[in-house]
């Protein structure tokens, strides 16, 4: 089908995706390409769901801040003088310049254009220059506060103020991957990458391992296990492998001790869990690697993969010869993802590309898509609503 903005929003476009899995199609192209599906999916999804911005130990301290674009609105996540963390908008409220890049600590936020000065709450403190102006209060312009929850020492923020609470949205995720103590980890490295693809393209892949063999054939694929998918009591879905040993080093590498505390599925395998809509987490027997997905633009998305291990391992004296397997895992099999991220991305390009078939070894790429459908199209029917 050619694109045309006024009708590919039309449900009849995607009764196949609605369709069982065994039945059902991929989406059309159009929604990896099309600039306006992705900004109904910015309005729908991205400015209404709890969206992941990082950890909270970047914000340890009184004062301590970072900046990050949620689609283009630019925020800051600030651990106030008062102890409270806030996500306040980055936007100057005199003519709007973006006041912070990066991070750091301070006591107050100055605007690099007209010195208009904010503290670490928003509220605004000076504004040389107004004081003649008629009728005009600090007071009246802080900065706007955005809802921020936290979660397993992760930092999201949503902008819809009707939305349900960040517990309420991760539903029963909590009681699945407790005893991995997420809270108590501590990020240990962060690479970054931008990648030419859609965001969906790339959590596609992330949650199935029906690629394995092909992209993975040289590295991770010769790794022994059986696995489960699932979708989730709440806004996320899952895999379950159950395994011996880690999943987080090379078929031949040993590594960290487990994780004390795991008790059940955590203590025989690894989760692999999509919080929608972009935060992915690997959660295995001796460490947790996280992605964050954060959107560009249709055709971009910027990834952070970070890892994080327990206080007790990074405490120990080999953790720095020991950890170098664990980056070397991720510095091998990362990038072959990256790349076929953006191969996936220039075929669905092309004009002749149309929507395929979905095998059974993709049932969560099936939840992704009818998710995303669920909101930028609106809720199928149940009968035809079948996501694992």
């Amino acid at each position: 089908m050619t694109e045309h903005a006024s009708d590919i929003f039309d449900p009849a476009h995607y009764k196949k995706v609605r369709l069982p899995l065994e039945e059902a199609e991929t989406l059309p192209p159009w929604a990896y390409t099309s600039e306006a599906f992705y900004r109904r999916e910015v309005e729908t999804i991205f400015t209404r769901s709890w969206y992941a911005v990082g950890r909270i130990e970047r914000v340890p301290e009184p004062g301590d801040y970072f900046s990050v674009d949620v689609t283009g609105i630019p925020i800051i996540i600030v651990r106030g003088v008062d102890g409270t963390l806030r996500a306040l908008s980055n936007s100057c409220r005199h003519r709007g310049a973006k006041m912070l890049e990066g991070s750091g600590n301070t006591r107050s936020f100055r605007c690099r254009y007209h010195s208009w000065t904010y503290d670490t709450a928003g509220c605004l403190r000076g504004a040389g220059g107004m004081e003649k102006v008629k009728g005009f209060e600090l007071a009246d312009y802080g900065l706007p506060e955005i809802r921020l929850e936290t979660w397993g020492g992760f930092v999201f923020v949503n902008f819809n103020r009707e939305a349900v609470g960040l517990r309420e949205w991760l539903g029963d995720l909590d009681e699945r991957v407790a005893s991995y103590g997420l809270a108590d980890l501590r990020c240990t490295r962060t690479i970054e990458r931008i990648v030419a693809c859609n965001w969906k393209v790339y959590m596609e892949n992330a949650m199935e391992e029906y690629h394995l063999p092909t992209i993975h054939r040289a590295t991770i694929s010769k790794l022994k296990m059986k696995h489960r998918e699932e979708g989730g009591k709440g806004q996320y879905c899952v895999i379950v492998e159950e395994h011996e040993g880690t999943r987080a080093v090379l078929p031949g590498e040993t590594g960290f001790p487990f994780i004390p505390t795991l008790t059940g599925a955590a203590a025989k395998g690894t989760h692999y869990v999509q919080i929608y809509p972009n935060l992915n987490f690997a959660a295995t027997k001796d460490c947790v690697f996280f992605l964050e997905i954060h959107p560009l633009g249709v055709d971009r998305t910027r990834l952070t993969l970070t890892s994080m291990f327990p206080q007790s391992t990074i405490a120990r004296s080999d953790f720095a010869e020991v950890v170098e397997r664990y980056y070397r895992r991720l510095d091998k099999s990362a990038p072959e993802d990256f790349v076929i991220a953006e191969v996936q991305q220039r075929g669905l390009s092309s004009p002749l590309a149309r929507a395929g078939r979905l095998s059974l070894q993709e049932p969560l790429v099936h939840h992704i898509a009818n998710w995303v459908l669920d909101r930028v199209i609106g809720p199928a029917p149940h009968a035809v609503r079948a996501v694992a």
